[in-house]
């Protein structure tokens, strides 16, 4: 087994850097440091706790550039999108600071007893598993919820963003919190389980493959600690036949290309009705064709590399496969010359079953477009998929999509006339085969807490 975690540039194929793989023993302090801070980060009121968040908000935005194109580096991602993400960061960190102890305040119920009510105490440790395509992102929108409740984290992030990770580690400590709120070990795939077995792991929280998903879910289940996880997704956006096709374009664009269409929640397959098929593809396939793509850090670009070379060609077999099959190339689906992992907007239409297009994730820029003659054969292609992350509606009958959405699209994510993203004011996870649990919102807050009753009498 390698000692280090290398950091690949994937715009250029360069080393970046490598990391010491974290020692059992600089684990062991890690564990040992967290129950130590937990006992008494526990004990601080909800202002205090609130204090030391927006500190790290502030901190996050002071380095912010660095943050940026460190990301960019790591994992290819456009400097535009990364400024947005550390933004995203700082202000949900202060929305927990603000919102927190609301979300948790003893909830008092009517019973024979002189004083019965429902208290909202910590956990203790939570472990958190996280992916790259989001390297700050994702594990703040898990932190902020986890601190202000009254927990600690250690981070293990994919090994590919390791410099994402510490300085993650570095920006808290630097905003005054305590050592051992937040502790980054840098360990291989291999160390999840033994850590999750461990009893000072009180819970775990994890983004990633379903495959990953899966793992986790056992060794939690195992333990029988509680577990979040928030796994694939293959996105279906319907396209009515009274879409506003200019709207449509434009939330399909933003919806497939976000983070180079490295996302859960990107927009990935688009289930169209037929009469307005003809003018979707042109109208997207252009749109797609004109967005710029290359080395964020030598322009500004809507589209970086890919996070790496086999995710690329992984995603260039599945477009070739599906052609084998029958689907038709609209644009894209090859690979360019020269270094990086590069792919470029890719459409695939006349779509079917079968197809890898149509029955897995796509985790790139490319695009399915499938055909159906009915609103009820729209919504069948939607759900006929293993995933329940997020799904779009686009019509013009706003009360009519709202319906589809709330009560016939199966996912946990269902949005009319926007393209899916999350928000720290709701609730966000998926159904089937993209996990379970709930990150942010009041869900969020009180998924790592004891849901106590206390009755008095």
């Amino acid at each position: 087994m390698s000692e280090f975690l290398v950091s690949i540039n994937p715009a250029t194929g360069a080393e970046i850097s490598r990391h010491t793989i974290s020692t059992p023993q600089q684990t062991e302090q890690a564990l040992q440091q967290a129950v130590t801070t937990f006992n008494n980060w526990r004990k601080l009121s909800f202002e205090q706790r609130a204090t030391v968040l927006k500190k790290i908000a502030e901190t996050l935005r002071k380095h912010k550039d660095k943050l940026i194109r460190l990301a960019a580096s790591e994992m290819g991602k456009p400097l535009a999108q990364g400024n947005y993400e550390v933004e995203k960061c700082a202000s949900t960190l202060e929305f927990y600071a603000e919102r927190g102890a609301e979300f948790l305040k003893n909830e008092w119920v009517q019973t024979d007893a002189i004083r019965s009510y429902v208290s909202f105490q910590p956990l203790g440790t939570v472990l958190a598993i996280m992916p790259w395509n989001f390297p700050y992102w994702q594990v703040f929108r898990a932190f902020a919820p986890a601190a202000m409740a009254g927990n600690v984290m250690i981070l293990k992030h994919a090994s590919n963003v390791s410099g994402c990770a510490l300085a993650m580690e570095e920006i808290v400590l630097e905003a005054g919190a305590p050592e051992g709120l937040f502790k980054t070990l840098l360990l291989p795939a291999a160390a999840v389980e033994p850590l999750i077995d461990d009893a000072r792991i009180a819970a775990v929280t994890l983004t990633g493959s379903t495959a990953a998903g899966r793992k986790v879910a056992a060794a939690a289940g195992r333990n029988l600690k509680k577990a979040v996880l928030e796994l694939g997704g293959s996105d279906p956006y319907i396209v009515l036949a009274d879409a506003d096709m200019d709207k449509a374009q434009e939330i399909a664009l933003r919806g497939r290309l976000v983070n180079s269409g490295q996302s859960c929640i990107a927009a990935k397959r688009f289930v169209v009705h037929t009469s307005r098929k003809a003018e979707f593809e042109q109208r997207f396939a252009e749109a797609m064709q004109q967005a710029t793509w290359g080395n964020p850090l030598e322009g500004e670009y809507r589209i970086g590399p890919m996070a790496r070379i086999d995710l690329r060609n992984e995603l260039h077999e599945q477009v070739m496969k599906s052609v084998a099959m029958g689907a038709t190339l609209l644009c894209g689906g090859y690979i360019p010359e020269g270094p990086g992992a590069y792919y470029p907007p890719t459409v695939l239409t006349n779509v079917t079953k079968g197809m890898p297009a149509y029955d897995e994730e796509l985790f790139g820029p490319a695009a399915a477009i499938i055909e159906a003659h009915s609103e009820e054969e729209a919504m069948n292609i939607a759900n006929d998929t293993i995933y329940g992350l997020g799904g779009g509606i686009i019509s013009a009958n706003i009360d009519h999509a709202e319906m589809l959405a709330a009560t016939e699209l199966q996912a946990g994510n269902c949005f009319v006339n926007d393209f899916v993203h999350s928000d720290p004011h709701l609730p966000f996870g998926g159904i089937k085969q993209s996990g379970y649990g709930r990150e942010l919102g009041t869900y969020g807050i009180r998924e790592f807490v004891n849901i106590k009753s206390v009755y008095v009498k």
